[in-house]
């Protein structure tokens, strides 16, 4: 098999694992990984947006595609592992029974690839495909909090065409445009009063766009700067009400109410971000890396859905957020002639108020401690590892029913989710030709 069909199956692979691949309830700020299979797993996000190593550099800061010679692929794939476990607390509703959910998240792959051509030395073209924003859990049947979150799924694959240009000896810059398919398929059990649950499901697609904006500053070959820009994007989400098993006085209320065969707007916004980092070569064999970031989680948008089917007026309620903001640093150590060493800190701040974390969204702070390798197999090929593990600690949630069960309510849902942690494992494959 020649260079270019070896690299256009590459493509065709990681576009198939990104399109599948199930991006967990685990977040950058909130739910935009950093994540997607690259050696960037193994440094805890340190120096993401001035690396620039490989052609992953299309998402993490396309100006950095003009460090690299000829064309490039870049394949990452990963898989994670999420323990995110509810334990009931006092002052839950007794009407909602005593199970506790399960694990909502378990076990999900990912990944994604990246192209980069070289036009001539200074002007660089980039393809990019990849799974990074959204969440998805899967709640045990009859659990205590299935009046507000059952199953959810919110995730979006980015197609990211991209240019870069060097202006100088010292200053790149680049742009991708995100095209971003978005997919939500939420549901919530129904308070039936009498007899079994009902269902309520809302489902819809929708395309939005957004660009990416980077600067590359190359001080000297062993410094240089990154920044990288994300603009917001926009999925309006428009689902209509799905019903299953409404007991008939359920469903003439409903009618009465407008709300049977309503449209509901569930747009959200995959939220703003500014990235700035650093590389230093500080040795021969040692470089040192970090990393600085900000997201606008506060216009995020996301909803919660479900009612009280006794007094039904609405079957989305908004969700408060913050904006977050990300610190990294790590290292890098040329081990041997074919062994590059990467291991990185990181810590995002939460998107939620701990002690109101959303049953749909059980995710918020999180801690990044990451290690991988890369091997250079030949000149035109190398191939890396990373392992990541992001612990989270305890989340509280507290959300508050006012109708009692029998009457219809959804009832009050308190409780922990207890040491929150996700493990990463990931493998890099990188072609040059």
């Amino acid at each position: 098999m020649t260079k270019n069909n070896t690299q256009q199956t590459l493509l065709a692979t990681a576009l198939a694992c990104a399109l599948f691949s199930l991006s967990p309830a685990v977040s950058a700020g909130g739910i935009l990984m950093y994540e997607v299979g690259t050696a960037d797993v193994g440094l805890a996000a340190a120096g993401y947006a001035a690396r620039a190593q490989d052609a992953s550099t299309v998402l993490t800061n396309p100006a950095g595609m003009t460090r690299l010679s000829g064309n490039q692929t870049t394949l990452g794939a990963q898989v994670l592992h999420g323990d995110v476990g509810f334990s009931i607390g006092d002052g839950t509703s007794a009407g909602l029974g005593n199970k506790s959910g399960g694990n909502p998240v378990g076990w999900f792959p990912g990944g994604g690839a990246f192209y980069t051509h070289s036009l001539s030395p200074d002007l660089k073209l980039g393809f990019g495909v990849t799974g990074n924003f959204g969440s998805a859990t899967k709640y045990e049947d009859g659990w205590v909090g299935r009046y507000r979150a059952q199953e959810g799924k919110l995730l979006g694959v980015s197609l990211l065409p991209s240019v870069a240009t060097r202006i100088n000896d010292k200053l790149s810059l680049g742009a991708s445009l995100n095209l971003m398919y978005g997919m939500l398929d939420n549901k919530v059990a129904v308070n039936n009063i009498i007899g079994s649950d009902a269902s309520l499901t809302l489902k819809d697609n929708s395309w939005g766009a957004g660009a990416n904006l980077g600067l590359m500053y190359e001080v000297d070959a062993g410094r240089r700067f990154g920044l990288t820009y994300t603009s917001p994007v926009k999925l309006n989400f428009k689902a209509q009400a799905q019903w299953s098993d409404l007991a008939p006085g359920v469903r003439a209320l409903l009618n009465a109410r407008g709300l049977l065969d309503t449209q509901v707007d569930l747009g959200v916004t995959v939220p703003q971000g500014l990235m700035a980092s650093t590389y230093q070569q500080i040795a021969p064999d040692w470089a040192l890396l970090g990393s600085v970031g900000w997201q606008q989680w506060s216009k995020f948008g996301e909803a919660e859905i479900g009612i009280d089917s006794n007094n039904p007026t609405a079957l989305s309620t908004q969700l408060p957020f913050r904006d977050t903001w990300h610190l990294s640093v790590g290292t890098q150590y040329k081990w041997s002639d074919a062994w590059l060493l990467n291991a990185g800190i990181g810590y995002d701040s939460g998107f939620q108020r701990n002690g109101q974390i959303a049953l749909a969204l059980p995710v918020n702070a999180t801690w990044r401690f990451g290690v991988g390798g890369q091997k250079e197999q030949s000149s035109s090929f190398n191939w890396g590892w990373s392992l990541e593990y992001t612990p989270q600690g305890t989340l509280r949630s507290n959300a508050q029913g006012g109708v009692p069960v029998v009457l219809g309510g959804r009832g009050s849902v308190i409780g922990e989710y207890k040491k929150v942690n996700f493990i990463f494992l990931a493998m890099n494959f990188n072609w040059k030709s």
